[in-house]
C-alpha cells in the first residue's frame, strides 16, 4: 500500500498525527450543490479478514444527480495499525488512499465530494476518518455514520430530512438526520471542506430510498466482494 512504509506504527505516534493534521481542517463550505448535475461524489468503505489480517478498501463513484455508478475501483493489503478505539483511520487510509488513486486515473479527475462510512468532527479528538482524508486529500468530505459513537442526540422526528443535534456536551459535533421515515436515523459530521447543513443536505440527496447514501451502499458491496476475491 502506497506510503504504508512510513504510517504510524505506535498510538502515540498516531496521536501526534492526529494532533498535527487536526488544525488544518477546514469547516468553510466549498462542496458542490447536492444532486447538482456533472457533480461527482465518491463513496469509501472497507472490510477486514482479521485471519489473514487484510484489508479491502473500495472507492466508487457515483454520477450524483442520477446516482448512476460511473467508475469504481478496489485495493487490498495487509492492515496497517492495531485496533485502537479513536484511531481506525490508521488502518483504513493506506488502502482506502490506493482505491482513490486507482479510481482519480480511472475517472481521469478529482471527485467533487467523498462520503466517508465513519465520522469527521463527530470524534473524540474531533479528527475522524473523514476529517483525515480530507486533510490528506484537499476534497471536500462528510462522514455518515450506523452509529453515534460516544455522543448523544435529542429525539428526531419521524419524516424525512428531520434531525437533532449530535452532542458532546453543549457542543455540537454533528447531526442524527433521518432519511427514511420509519427507520433509525444516520449521523454526519463534517469531515473537510464542507459545512454541517450541507453535509445532511447532500447525505440526504444521496439517500433517496434506502437509510444508507447510495454511495455507501455500492462500496460496502464492492469491498466486500474484494475482499472474498482477494481470499
Amino acid at each position: 500500500m502506497s506510503g504504508s512504509q512510513d504510517w504510524p506504527r505506535t498510538e502515540a505516534e498516531a496521536l501526534a498525527v492526529q494532533d498535527s493534521l487536526r488544525t488544518q481542517v477546514e469547516e468553510t463550505d466549498q462542496s458542490p450543490a447536492p444532486g447538482a448535475a456533472g457533480t461527482i461524489a465518491v463513496g469509501l468503505d472497507v472490510a477486514y479478514d482479521d485471519a489473514r489480517d487484510v484489508v479491502a478498501a473500495a472507492a466508487v463513484a457515483l454520477d450524483a444527480a442520477t446516482l448512476e455508478v460511473v467508475e469504481e475501483a478496489t485495493a487490498t493489503g495487509r492492515v496497517a495499525f492495531p485496533y485502537v478505539p479513536g484511531l481506525l483511520a490508521f488502518r483504513e487510509i493506506p488502502a482506502l488512499r490506493d482505491a482513490l488513486d486507482e479510481l482519480g486515473r480511472r475517472l481521469g479527475r478529482a471527485p467533487d465530494l467523498l462520503v466517508c462510512d465513519g465520522y469527521g468532527r463527530a470524534h473524540p479528538r474531533r479528527f475522524g476518518l473523514a476529517s483525515h482524508l480530507g486533510v490528506l486529500t484537499g476534497l471536500p468530505v462528510i462522514g455518515v455514520a450506523k452509529n453515534p459513537f460516544v455522543f448523544r442526540h435529542g429525539v428526531v422526528g419521524p419524516d424525512r430530512g428531520d434531525s437533532a443535534a449530535l452532542l458532546d456536551g453543549t457542543e455540537e459535533v454533528g447531526r442524527a438526520l433521518r432519511t427514511r421515515r420509519g427507520v433509525k436515523p444516520v449521523f454526519v459530521s463534517v469531515g473537510h471542506r464542507v459545512s454541517l447543513d450541507s453535509a445532511c443536505a447532500h447525505t440526504l440527496s444521496l439517500a433517496p430510498d434506502y437509510r444508507l447514501p447510495e454511495t455507501t451502499r455500492r462500496a460496502d458491496a464492492l469491498c466486500r466482494r474484494a475482499l472474498r476475491e482477494s481470499a
